[in-house]
């Protein structure tokens, strides 16, 4: 069989169908991922199947980049992914058995998969972003949004969610169905979604809230396998000294000042610092030997090397992290970053920064990361992490035509 795996969005929205193109291909089985131009040449070097679709994501981390668009450009921008994801997932998806979509903004993947007769599966990253009653909708910072600051009604945040999906995806995504010969949609999110979606998400660290009105399909988190050594300047590093502590944002944007405030907290608990460069560029404030800049790394064989972990909570970096018994800073900013960091605080196994990041609020959050209860609860977790879910999704949609 043969499967398109279809997703837009940064490293936490591939990593994942490309872990589970990974297994496919390990078990017999076809699959090609469609998938932001970034990633290409990394996918490919695994000897995974990619077609690109729409430009590039990277310039999204800079600095004055994350500015609130307009109406009118929010209105271009989604016409624009719209029209390019039809283009690249209906021609992707030659020859192919069924679709995947991962993650929310792949709005293309059912009506093509619709459109060719072929099976369709949708798969949420974080239970956050499926509707719950036990969870309010993620924050879309790029909408203007922000974190709910007091009690919510749940349920009336979820009805105005699906409103603002139909009126900001509907006309674009309904243009594009009449002109392949398909009737409108009138629910875009339960058109994406469906009625039982699956979840790629680590039980022990992002669980299903019961009771529930969609049947979830729990796979557990799509998690790719990484046996590339750390470079021989790294490991000096690590060997030099007391484990350190590593910052990083990934593909996110950092906010302004906020890598000088990780370093002075550091230093003030005597810990040694591994800055990632990231989609931000960062770069350290000065050249101490106590500071080590990177560029991207196996996360799963520095991690258990660190002694914590201050990053934005994204869902991969969280896994990571939770996986290899890390403590965890996390100063969230988009999406299900606030859902994850939430649960890390809950979990007993990191912080979680709340407005804006000052050094006290570094310091402390930090301090606390390090403390023996919080060390333990890490690595107790750590034990219940699982690792198959690429695996578990894999077969179902084997078996799912």
């Amino acid at each position: 069989m043969r499967f398109l795996l279809s997703t837009i969005g940064s490293r936490g929205e591939v990593q994942p169908v490309v872990a589970l193109a990974v297994r496919l291909r390990e078990m017999g089985h076809g699959a090609v991922v469609c998938a932001p131009p970034d990633f290409r040449e990394w996918a490919e070097s695994l000897g995974v199947a990619y077609v690109p679709v729409g430009p590039e994501l990277r310039g999204t981390a800079r600095r004055g980049a994350g500015a609130v668009p307009t109406a009118e450009q929010r209105l271009r921008m989604v016409e624009g992914t719209v029209t390019a994801q039809f283009e690249a997932v209906r021609a992707a998806s030659e020859g192919c058995d069924a679709v995947v979509a991962g993650g929310a903004l792949a709005v293309a993947a059912r009506s093509v998969a619709e459109r060719r007769g072929i099976g369709y599966a949708y798969a949420a990253f974080a239970p956050v972003s499926l509707p719950s009653a036990h969870h309010a909708p993620p924050v879309f910072r790029m909408l203007g949004q922000q974190p709910a600051a007091g009690p919510v009604d749940n349920r009336a945040l979820w009805a105005e969610d699906a409103e603002r999906w139909n009126s900001l995806w509907g006309p674009a995504l309904n243009a594009r169905r009449a002109a392949a010969g398909l009737p409108p949609v009138e629910d875009v999110r339960g058109h994406i979604f469906t009625g039982a979606p699956w979840l790629a998400a680590d039980a022990a660290l992002a669980p299903w809230p019961e009771p529930s009105e969609l049947e979830v399909v729990r796979t557990g988190a799509w998690l790719l396998a990484d046996d590339r050594p750390l470079s021989p300047g790294l490991e000096r590093f690590l060997d030099a000294g007391e484990p350190p502590v590593y910052f990083g944002f990934g593909s996110g944007r950092v906010p302004e000042g906020l890598t000088g405030l990780v370093i002075d907290a550091a230093r003030a608990l005597g810990r040694r610092v591994i800055l990632s460069r990231g989609w931000a560029d960062l770069s350290l404030v000065d050249d101490a030997p106590d500071c080590l800049l990177t560029g991207e790394v196996n996360q799963q064989a520095l991690f258990p090397r660190l002694a914590a972990a201050v990053h934005h909570g994204g869902a991969g970096t969280t896994t990571a992290a939770a996986m290899s018994g890390t403590p965890q800073v996390i100063a969230p900013q988009n999406f299900d970053q606030f859902y994850f960091a939430d649960r890390v605080e809950r979990l007993g196994i990191g912080t979680h920064l709340r407005g804006e990041p000052t050094a006290g609020s570094l310091t402390a959050a930090l301090h606390r990361a390090l403390d023996a209860e919080v060390v333990g609860a890490a690595r107790a977790v750590a034990g219940r992490v699982r690792t198959d879910g690429a695996t578990v999704a894999a077969r179902r949609l084997i078996g799912t035509r």
